[in-house]
């Protein structure tokens, strides 16, 4: 062969190498990470998938479920660009990401009505004070508080079957804030999942069986399970949840505000500020087909507003926020300065 011909075959070769790398880097896909919540999942992925095809899958926008503490672990260690929490951030929390450098915008996206289930053969816990509540879930209630006749002496003499998130989400820290009165103290002896499908199975399959977890697992199994009434002890009498009982503030201590926080170094990259504004842009429609409670349009207008002036930090001071309204939630967004610990 002549040198010519070698030469100009290695050329060849060369270029075709380039083209082909070219090409590779031209089709490979960005990626957003997202983790933490099971109950924020459904809307995270709903918006996911409706960027994913918007922009023809050239961003892969990942949606994992570790629950809010789990989200909030590798947030604050820089392993993802935004975390779904069904609560605000905590203290220690804000704190582990100061001592990463990690800054975020919090951004609240939804209301969730936690909804407490029982199978469709109770019927004598269709409605519920927030004392016998207590009296189930509370740490005293393990080993003593077993059967349904000690919570309430008309109820029956059979045996009691818990279920609940696991000590890692949000929606437990929640649940037991707003029952027992102090985050992650309840009894332990109950069937705990990160899995929300799990707890709905649970009660559905017991007669005796009662759960808690986000509306839109119940209103997905509305046929499995029964929601219960809630007796506050404000004079309104016993209130299921509803888009009505949301909206108009009566459902509580149960209802309260979802939300996303995003990684201000993540939005360096440009898919990821495209995609936390597609967000926004859609949420108020994307949260309805979730089966949760959108916010006002205006709400939406403002934390878009929010994001681009990255507004780092948190309204909530590293506490849980129990009992906030919509309105609440609107008013507390508009007026308090953020603390970024």
């Amino acid at each position: 062969m002549s040198q010519k011909h070698t030469f100009d075959s290695l050329n060849i070769m060369l270029l075709l190498g380039i083209c082909m790398s070219t090409l590779s880097i031209a089709n490979a896909q960005s990626t957003i990470k997202t983790d933490g919540s099971s109950t924020v999942y459904p809307i995270t992925k709903a918006v996911a998938d409706k960027f994913q095809i918007a922009k023809k899958n050239t961003v892969d926008v990942t949606v994992n479920i570790s629950g809010s503490g789990g989200g909030f672990n590798k947030f604050c260690r820089g392993e993802i660009d935004i975390v779904n929490a069904s609560r605000p951030i905590l203290k220690n929390e804000m704190k582990d990401c100061k001592n990463s450098r990690i800054q975020y915008v919090e951004i609240p996206i939804a209301f969730d009505a936690l909804t407490v289930a029982v199978n469709p053969e109770n019927n004598w816990g269709t409605a519920m004070t927030l004392a016998e509540l207590k009296k189930i879930w509370e740490p005293a209630a393990q080993g003593t508080i077993t059967r349904w006749k000690q919570v309430n002496p008309t109820w029956p003499d059979e045996p009691i079957k818990l279920y609940g998130a696991d000590s890692n989400s949000g929606t437990y820290d929640y649940f037991t804030k707003a029952i027992v009165g102090k985050a992650k103290s309840s009894r332990s002896d109950f069937t705990e999942s990160e899995d929300d499908n799990v707890l709905v199975n649970g009660v559905a399959s017991d007669k005796n069986a009662m759960g808690f977890f986000g509306f839109a697992y119940y209103i997905e199994n509305d046929n499995k399970v029964t929601a219960v009434a809630i007796n506050n002890g404000k004079g309104q009498g016993p209130i299921p949840p509803s888009v009505e009982t949301v909206e108009n503030g009566r459902y509580q201590p149960l209802s309260r505000p979802i939300f996303i926080y995003v990684n201000i170094k993540a939005v360096e990259k440009p898919e990821v500020k495209e995609f936390v504004e597609f967000y926004l842009k859609n949420a108020l429609l994307l949260v309805k087909e979730a089966s949760f409670f959108p916010l006002p349009p205006r709400a939406y207008t403002t934390m878009l507003e929010h994001f681009n002036k990255k507004r780092i930090g948190s309204v909530f001071s590293g506490i849980p926020a129990v009992g906030l309204t919509i309105d609440e939630l609107i008013r507390r967004e508009d007026r308090l300065p953020y603390e970024n610990f």
